[in-house]
């Protein structure tokens, strides 16, 4: 909650962390505006570099366990084959740029029992996201057109906390290691935005476009598929497919309403 804590402001955070006794930090705040960040290159960097810069420190000086959100973003999206955390990294724009920064500056301080994670495509019952905005969309619209050539995994946000806090009891690394998570199963928006629209019982028709169609600020990884094994194998967790994924997200939305 940026209200009650801007991880802006360095003071705040020592302040907390110092008044709450906290010895786990799950850093799941950025600056995620694609687009926004080309024009607001100082922002970006100062909560997606900055900050991550400043938590990895307070977390090595006062033994905290850390565990960083980063992004798929980070890849260029050239590859023919899922990403794995050791493949080289190219972002494309500044969102993807200032997140490998948060990325750099965590590995060389290195706070014990911490990891980043890489995900993709996150959605969830709470906030702004592409299942909100397309269930929304579906009932204002007869069809809409959305890209079909840009490849990933989305990535529900309760399985992803799910799997942080099997993992968070298992943390012993005397260095920062990276994984990737996402749901399992491949699939573009185009079959993503029509699967939200099946499961939701909305009439829209989803028309297939091509990226160059939908031109935007920010070039974003044609592929982005991450591979899962490391994760999967290291801690011993099962990931769910991600159209199961997608039924649950939809099941809690109307239990909510």
């Amino acid at each position: 909650d940026r209200d009650e804590l801007d991880i802006k402001n360095q003071d705040e955070i020592q302040s907390f962390i110092k008044k709450n006794a906290i010895n786990i930090i799950i850093n799941c705040a950025a600056y995620t505006a694609v687009d926004k960040a080309e024009e607001e290159q100082a922002l970006a960097d100062e909560i997606n570099h900055q900050a991550v810069k400043y938590l990895a420190k307070i977390s090595k000086e006062k033994n905290i366990k850390l565990i960083h959100i980063s992004t798929d973003y980070v890849f260029d999206g050239r590859n023919f084959r899922p990403y794995v955390e050791t493949d080289s990294t190219s972002p494309n724009g500044v969102y993807g740029q200032t997140k490998l920064d948060g990325e750099i500056a965590m590995k060389k301080i290195n706070p014990k029992n911490s990891i980043l994670i890489r995900t993709s495509w996150v959605y969830g019952s709470y906030g702004n996201n592409f299942v909100k905005t397309m269930l929304r969309l579906g009932k204002e619209k007869e069809s809409l057109g959305v890209i079909f050539d840009q490849v990933g995994t989305p990535t529900y946000a309760r399985d992803l906390a799910k799997a942080i806090l099997d993992i968070l009891p298992q943390l012993t690394n005397d260095k920062v290691e990276t994984y990737h998570y996402s749901n399992e199963g491949v699939l573009s928006w185009y079959d993503f935005a029509k699967e939200i629209m099946r499961m939701g019982k909305l009439e829209c028709v989803i028309n297939p476009i091509e990226t160059k169609e939908y031109p935007t600020p920010a070039m974003r990884p044609h592929y982005s598929l991450l591979n899962k094994r490391k994760i999967k194998e290291k801690f011993n967790i099962t990931i769910p497919f991600w159209k199961d994924s997608l039924d649950s997200c939809l099941t809690v939305m109307k239990e909510r309403k």
